[in-house]
């Protein structure tokens, strides 16, 4: 079993997150009853709506960590799975999410953000935080 579907399993027994089909069309996706907050788009590259404001708060550490990739002006993260200590972050991360879309709900009114899967700007897996 990939780390991507030990991830979702896990992830999935959580009582706020149920399995929902993605909005961007590909893979799988965990939602709340508001909000998509998970796509597992391969094996190894999940999406997780993390919330802008979230980024914002956490960026250093983001930028820090060497699984995660962000996209200039996204709400979402891209985490990459390839060992143990990639799914805690995202376990973690997602935990995070489910906090900073309780604290600062999306408007209803407010279209759905596209996740990364669709951004070409990804930052690479070896990104620092210098200019």
């Amino acid at each position: 079993m990939t780390m991507a579907l030990r991830a979702m399993a896990q992830l999935a027994s959580w009582p706020d997150l149920s399995e929902t089909p993605p909005s961007c069309g590909t893979g799988r996706a965990l939602s709340t009853v508001q909000n998509e907050i998970v796509h597992f788009h391969t094996d190894q590259f999940v999406d997780l709506h993390l919330t802008a404001r979230a980024i914002r708060r956490f960026e250093d550490h983001l930028r820090g960590a060497t699984a995660v990739r962000l996209v200039p002006g996204s709400p979402w993260v891209t985490i990459r799975l390839e060992v143990e200590t990639d799914m805690d972050l995202l376990l973690t991360l997602v935990s995070l999410a489910l906090q900073a879309h309780q604290a600062w709900p999306v408007s209803r009114d407010t279209p759905s953000a596209k996740c990364n899967d669709q951004q070409d700007m990804a930052l690479p897996r070896n990104n620092s935080s210098g200019s």
